[in-house]
């Protein structure tokens, strides 16, 4: 029998991006739902019109995490929208009503959620698809057995589409983050270090720490500013090699389920009841 691809979605991401895009509605009892009802659009839509034979879904069940206790600039819920917020446990209950497993992190992020899955079933799947455009996910890509989608541009990124998008290989991608930033996560990098430096640099080295604190030490005309760039890093490497941390997606989030339990085989009886509540019922004739 012919092993299955398996899609892992990030379905935080699908919620943001449905709450800013798909149209506003509410519920009954007032609520905002238009998310939600987004999210559950295009999880059927990746199922029935894209194929997805074996579905997870990673949620952050609430945004704080493990890394706002290593980083007081790490991203929080402050500035997102309230009717947004109030989604999150929605969608999780329309997800699982739909019949898709959902991983909701705590402690741990819905990233580390989804590198977990992708290290679990690499080894027993075809394929691994990280449906999302985050750009942590990278790290994750192995050759084309772990890939990344973007499923909103319809660009599939294996390990050679990642070193062409960010000039450095998966392996490096927490390195590459900790010297140039990730203002979605809060954290600014280093003064200095832009993408194509450190990416030469780290092209060279791979790692932080490999990275030689005199720039005489750098191959002849690595980069523009090397001598610059060597000062800031020696003096500011902690500050670095926590950035790094914060981007290392974490492999040991409690992922329960067999390959053969995330095969989709259909919606869950309480899906009729949660259409009901949020007022989509022409959802149940699609």
């Amino acid at each position: 029998m012919a092993r299955p691809r398996v899609h892992l979605v990030d379905a935080t991401y699908e919620l943001f991006r449905a709450y800013f895009g798909a149209p506003k509605a509410r519920s009954a009892d007032g609520r905002e739902v238009g998310a939600t009802r987004g999210v559950l659009s295009t999880l059927l839509r990746l199922i029935q019109t894209e194929g997805a034979t074996h579905v997870a879904c990673a949620t952050d069940h609430v945004i704080r995490s493990f890394r706002n206790e290593l980083y007081d600039g790490y991203k929080t819920e402050l500035g997102v929208p309230e009717d947004l917020l109030a989604q999150f446990p929605l969608v999780e209950d329309g997800i699982r009503a739909l019949g898709i497993v959902v991983w909701p992190m705590v402690e741990l992020e819905a990233d580390d959620a989804l590198a977990t899955g992708a290290a679990r079933y690499a080894a027993v799947a075809e394929q691994v698809i990280l449906a999302s455009p985050d750009k942590d996910l990278a790290q994750c890509v192995r050759g084309d057995r772990v890939v990344m989608l973007d499923r909103l541009r319809r660009k599939l990124y294996d390990e050679a589409g990642v070193v062409a998008k960010f000039g450095v290989s998966p392996k490096s991608i927490p390195d590459w983050l900790a010297l140039v930033g990730d203002a979605a996560d809060g954290y600014p990098g280093l003064p200095g270090w832009g993408e194509k430096s450190a990416a030469c640099v780290l092209t060279a080295f791979g790692s932080i720490e490999a990275i030689p604190t005199d720039a005489r030490a750098w191959p002849p005309n690595l980069v523009r500013g090397a001598d610059r760039l060597a000062a800031t890093l020696t003096a500011r490497r902690d500050e670095a090699l926590l950035y790094k941390k914060l981007a290392t997606l974490r492999t040991d989030a409690p992922i329960a389920e067999s390959l053969d339990e995330l095969e989709y085989v259909g919606a869950r009886p309480e899906l009729e009841e949660f259409c009901e509540r949020i007022g989509f019922t022409e959802f149940l004739g699609a």
